[in-house]
C-alpha cells in the first residue's frame, strides 16, 4: 500500500473553508486619497495573519461585484467634498469595518472567490479557469471524442473547481458537464492510489448515486464527466433557481424559497440515507453532503461529487461541525450534514445558527423529532446517531425503496486499506482542529468574563476584603529583610491578626481565612508547610492565595514583614508577631526564626 502522510513538498494546500477575519488597524491620508491598513487572519491563530492596504475605491469595486448576490451590503456612501477630514475618515473607517464584518460572517459570501481575492491576494491570485482549460486541453489530446461547448461560470461555490458544458462529437445533442478540481488539504492518498480509485468511480452503480460515465486524474487534479440535468439539483428545486446561474445569484438571497411536502421529505430523506449507508459499508469516505450535491431524476435523489473526498477537499459545512468535538468521524459528519439538508428541505432555507434551540412548525412532528437528534444542543454535544438508527425512526421507517438496479462498487482490498488510512488522517486533522477551537473558545470566554463590569466590581470588593485579612504567628527575631520584601517594595502599616503560639490555633485561623475567601465566591489555596526545630518549635506558615480574579489588586496590595515588641499580661515580654499581607508579585520571600534568620521560603502568589 502506497501512502503519504503529508501533501507533496513545495505545494501549499490551503483549506478554503477556513474563515478569514479582518480588522482595520489604521488609516493613512496621502495627497488625494486615504488608505486603510487591514489586518487579516486565517482561522484562530494570530500568527497566521497579514496586512493588506485598501482604498475606498477597492471596497466600492468589491461591493459592485457582490451585487449579484442580491444582498444589501452596508458599504458607506461616497463623498466627493470633505472626504479628507479627520472626523469623516474616522466615521468611514467604522463603516468599512462593519462592512468587513458582514461579508466575513456570511457563510456564502465569505467562501466566494471575490472576497478571498480581496482579503488574501497572495493565495488567490491565480486564474483557475485558465488552469482548468489547460488541464482539459491536455486531456482532449488523448480523448478527441469530447468537445467543450461553453464554460459554466461560477455555478459552484468552490474556488478551485471549474465546470464546462460538454458534448460528444458523434452525439451533438447530448449535453454533459465536465468538472475539474485541484487538490485540497485532506489529500492523503498516494498519487498511484489516487489515480486508481478515481478511475474506479464509473464502476459505482447505485440507484441513489449519480452515474459517472468518465473520470480520470493526474498528480495534481481530477476530471470527471457527468450527464447534464436541466432540472438541476435539490437546492435548485427548493430555491426555484436555474442550474446555469452563478452560485451567488441562485442561493445567497433568493426571492422565492419553498419547503418540500411531507411525502417528498420522507422519500428523498430515505433515499439519501440509503446511499450514505451503502458508501459507509464499502469503506468509501464521503463527507460532502449538502443540497447542491443531490441531483434530481424525477422522484429520485442521487448523490454527486464522490471524488471530493479523494481530492482532499474540505466540506461545505466544515465551519459548523468543526465546533463540536463529538462530530469527529466522516460517518458522523455525513449524519450531521444530513440534518442541515433535512432542515433545508423542511423550511426552504438553511438554519441560521447551529445548534438550533427551537424548531419552527413543521409538516409533521416526526420531522422535528429527527431534526432534534441531529441539530439540537444536546445532539451536537453528545454526538450523532447512526444511519441505521435514523432509518428506524418513524419518519423514514415506513418508506418503501424499490429499484431494479442492484448496487455494486468493487474496491480492491489493497485500495480499501489505503482509503481506510486516508480516512483516519482526515479525521485526525479534524480532531486537532476541533481541539484548538475548543481551547480558543475557552480562552475567549475567560477573557470576556474577567473583563466584564460585574467581574471588575466583584474584584474591587474582594480586594477591600483581602486587605483586612491578616495572618500572624509568634516568632523570635526577624532578620533585616523583615522591613521590606526582597523586591525592594516598601511595607505598609496594617494591624495584625493576633494568634497564640499553639499550632492548633494557627490552623483554625487559616481555616477561617479559607472560609472567608470561599464565602466571597473566590477560590483560595492555602499551603501550610510547618517546620519543627528539634530544640525550639518554629511555626512557619505559608499562605498562598491563587486567584486569577484578583489581577486588578496587584498594584494595590503589598507584602509586609514587620516586627513589633509587646508586653504580656504576666509582665513577660511576649514574642513579636510577624504580619503578612498579600502582594501579587511573581516571587516574595520572607524568613523568620526565634533568634535569627535561618530559613528562606519562596512564596508564589501568581495565578494558578
Amino acid at each position: 500500500m502506497a501512502f503519504m502522510e503529508k501533501p507533496p513538498a513545495g505545494k501549499v494546500l490551503l483549506d478554503d473553508t477556513a474563515p478569514l477575519s479582518a480588522g482595520i488597524e489604521a488609516s493613512q491620508s496621502l495627497h488625494s486619497h486615504t488608505e486603510y491598513i487591514i489586518r487579516v487572519q486565517r482561522g484562530i491563530s494570530i500568527e497566521n495573519s497579514w496586512q493588506i492596504v485598501r482604498r475606498y475605491s477597492d471596497f466600492d469595486l468589491l461591493n459592485s461585484s457582490l451585487q449579484i448576490s442580491g444582498l444589501s451590503l452596508p458599504l458607506p456612501p461616497k463623498k466627493l467634498i470633505g472626504n479628507m477630514d479627520r472626523e469623516f475618515i474616522a466615521e468611514r473607517q467604522k463603516g468599512l469595518q462593519n462592512y468587513l464584518n458582514v461579508i466575513t460572517t456570511n457563510h456564502i459570501l465569505s467562501n466566494c472567490e471575490l472576497v478571498k481575492k480581496f482579503l488574501d491576494p497572495n493565495n488567490y491570485s491565480a486564474n483557475y479557469t485558465e488552469i482548468a482549460l489547460q488541464q482539459v486541453s491536455m486531456f482532449f489530446r488523448s480523448e478527441p471524442k469530447w468537445e467543450v461547448v461553453e464554460p459554466l461560470k461560477d455555478i459552484g461555490w468552490r474556488i478551485r473547481k471549474r465546470y464546462f458544458l460538454m458534448k460528444i462529437k458523434n452525439q451533438p445533442k447530448e449535453r454533459l458537464v465536465l468538472s475539474w478540481a485541484d487538490l485540497g488539504p485532506d489529500k492523503y492518498l498516494s498519487d498511484k492510489d489516487f489515480q486508481w480509485i478515481v478511475k474506479l468511480l464509473p464502476s459505482c452503480l447505485h440507484p441513489h448515486i449519480y452515474r459517472v460515465p468518465f473520470a480520470t486524474a493526474s498528480e495534481s487534479s481530477a476530471l470527471v464527466i457527468r450527464a447534464f440535468n436541466e432540472k438541476g439539483t435539490l437546492k435548485d428545486l427548493i430555491y426555484k433557481a436555474k442550474p446555469k446561474d452563478p452560485f451567488l445569484k441562485k442561493y445567497c438571497n433568493p426571492k422565492k424559497t419553498q419547503g418540500l411536502e411531507l411525502q417528498q421529505i420522507k422519500a428523498f430523506g430515505r433515499q439519501i440515507l440509503e446511499a450514505l449507508k451503502f458508501l459507509h459499508e464499502k469503506g468509501f469516505p464521503y463527507g460532502h453532503l449538502h443540497s447542491s450535491n443531490v441531483m434530481l431524476e424525477g422522484d429520485t435523489c442521487q448523490l454527486l461529487d464522490l471524488e471530493n473526498s479523494l481530492l482532499g477537499l474540505p466540506s461545505f459545512y466544515r465551519a459548523y461541525f468543526s465546533q463540536f468535538r463529538k462530530i469527529n468521524t466522516l460517518e458522523s459528519v455525513d449524519v450531521h450534514c444530513f440534518g442541515h439538508l433535512l432542515y433545508e428541505m423542511t423550511y426552504g432555507r438553511p438554519p441560521d445558527l447551529v445548534p438550533v434551540d427551537t424548531f419552527p412548525p413543521a409538516p409533521s412532528d416526526t420531522v422535528v423529532a429527527v431534526l432534534e437528534v441531529l441539530l439540537s444542543q444536546e445532539a451536537c454535544k453528545n454526538g450523532m446517531p447512526t444511519i441505521s438508527r435514523l432509518l428506524q425512526m418513524p419518519l423514514f421507517s415506513d418508506v418503501l425503496v424499490t429499484s431494479s438496479e442492484k448496487p455494486q462498487f468493487k474496491i480492491p482490498t489493497k485500495l480499501k486499506e489505503a482509503l481506510k488510512v486516508a480516512k483516519e488522517c482526515i479525521e485526525k486533522r479534524l480532531t486537532e482542529e476541533q481541539k484548538l477551537l475548543h481551547q480558543h473558545r475557552r480562552l475567549t470566554r475567560a477573557k470576556s468574563h474577567h473583563g466584564s463590569e460585574e467581574e471588575r466590581r466583584k474584584r474591587k470588593i474582594l480586594a477591600r476584603k483581602v486587605r483586612g485579612v491578616w495572618v500572624a504567628w509568634p516568632v523570635g527575631q526577624c532578620g533585616e529583610d523583615s522591613e521590606g520584601d526582597f523586591l525592594g517594595n516598601s511595607v505598609s502599616e496594617v494591624p495584625p491578626l493576633r494568634c497564640s503560639s499553639d499550632l492548633r490555633s494557627i490552623g483554625v485561623q487559616l481555616l477561617l481565612f479559607t472560609k472567608c475567601m470561599k464565602s466571597t465566591g473566590k477560590w483560595a489555596v492555602l499551603l501550610m508547610p510547618f517546620l519543627f526545630h528539634p530544640f525550639n518549635c518554629v511555626y512557619v506558615c505559608m499562605c498562598v492565595c491563587l486567584c486569577d480574579r484578583l489581577r486588578e489588586t496587584k498594584r494595590d496590595t503589598h507584602t509586609e514583614i514587620e516586627r513589633e515588641e509587646h508586653s504580656g499580661h504576666s509582665g513577660k515580654a511576649c514574642e513579636p508577631h510577624l504580619r503578612v499581607g498579600f502582594k501579587y508579585t511573581k516571587y516574595t520571600r520572607f524568613a523568620c526564626t526565634n533568634n535569627q534568620v535561618q530559613k528562606k521560603h519562596r512564596l508564589h502568589v501568581g495565578n494558578p
